[in-house]
């Protein structure tokens, strides 16, 4: 199975939440200047809706993904005052 390696690293939104082991979710990447789904895979349950990371590339356009928070959002408006 060829594996896609340009999604890896690329976050997006859960549209059909993930079962962990018992089956797949969706996600919407944006991905090489638009958007694409593939069915996500979890270790975990997670809801749709949730933003996640692809980790790996399982091939036929399913892909593995982690719960993700974007670090900079825990910054806040602080960083507004920088300036």
């Amino acid at each position: 199975m060829p594996q896609d390696e340009a999604v890896i690293g690329c976050t997006g939104k859960l549209l059909i939440g993930t079962r962990g082991s018992a089956g797949p979710g969706e996600i919407l990447v944006r991905v090489r200047g638009g958007l694409e789904t593939f069915l996500a895979w979890s270790d975990a349950p997670l809801s749709a809706g949730a933003t996640v990371l692809v980790i790996e590339s399982r091939g036929c356009r399913e892909v593995g993904v982690i719960e993700w928070v974007d670090p900079l959002d825990a910054l806040g408006e602080d960083t507004a005052d920088a300036d």
